[in-house]
């Protein structure tokens, strides 16, 4: 039985910090692109990821959480069956990662002063916008030898690695927080009390059995429902049988 898992942020924190690994995930792998087409990907989740990163105050919220992540190391390093090894190991990288967030500019700064990335950047918001009437140095760029379009890829990257570790470290503490607990429902709905911590729902659900789930609410309580992919013969999309599902609170 194949299961997929999905992830409901409760607060605006966790949204971003969701959709900006999303983004890293697409910026990575459109990376290893080798054709034309196989570049305009990596160009639209690399302008994406600079629109969302503009509008957003993103360092201070990820200082806060690694303040909190230090604090805890700290806590656990007094209890007498922990990993020391592990735990300092992640302890120096925590800390590492506070210094050089502090001493960092901007994420994005350099990047929005890239004068080629600069000018191809709006047309990239306009449907269609890239072909090579409308951007002949993109495509100059684009057929050049491959092994310089990858330093080029390469030096834009390194511009989010601090972000991107920061925010692998916040999200892998937070998704250990909550350990997967097998729930049953009478008719495809389910209501929980989310505790003053929850900051993230995870629900672990069969994808051969045609239905996936849906949770809306807010930090103190939540429901789920799972919806029909496909509607049956009476229209309807909300599924009314037993489900049984695993469900984490982080």
């Amino acid at each position: 039985m194949s299961h997929a898992v999905y992830e409901f942020p409760l607060n605006e924190k966790v949204r971003t910090y969701l959709r900006l690994e999303q983004l890293f995930i697409q910026l990575r792998q459109s990376a290893e692109a080798t054709v034309d087409w196989q570049f305009m990907s990596f160009f639209e989740a690399l302008f994406t990821l600079l629109d969302l990163l503009e509008r957003l105050d993103l360092r201070n919220d990820i200082l806060k959480d690694i303040e909190v992540h230090e604090k805890n190391l700290v806590y656990w390093s007094q209890h007498p069956k922990i990993d020391s090894e592990a735990l300092q190991a992640a302890l120096q990288k925590i800390l590492r990662l506070r210094d050089q967030l502090k001493h960092s500019k901007k994420i994005g700064v350099a990047l929005k002063e890239d004068k080629f990335l600069s000018s191809i950047r709006q047309r990239f918001s306009i449907p269609g916008g890239t072909c090579s009437f409308d951007l002949p140095n993109l495509h100059y760029w684009i057929k050049q030898p491959l092994e310089l379009v990858k330093k080029d890829i390469t030096s834009w990257l390194q511009e989010f690695d601090l972000v991107d570790e920061a925010i692998n470290i916040t999200l892998s503490f937070l998704r250990e927080r909550g350990r997967f607990v097998a729930i049953q429902t009478e008719s495809g709905f389910y209501q929980g009390v989310a505790d003053d911590k929850n900051e993230l729902i995870r629900i672990q659900s069969s994808t051969d059995k045609g239905y996936y789930p849906m949770l809306s609410g807010n930090k103190y309580r939540y429901a789920i429902r799972f919806m029909l992919f496909s509607a049956d013969e009476n229209g309807s999309t909300q599924v009314n049988q037993p489900i049984e599902f695993d469900l984490a609170s982080c």
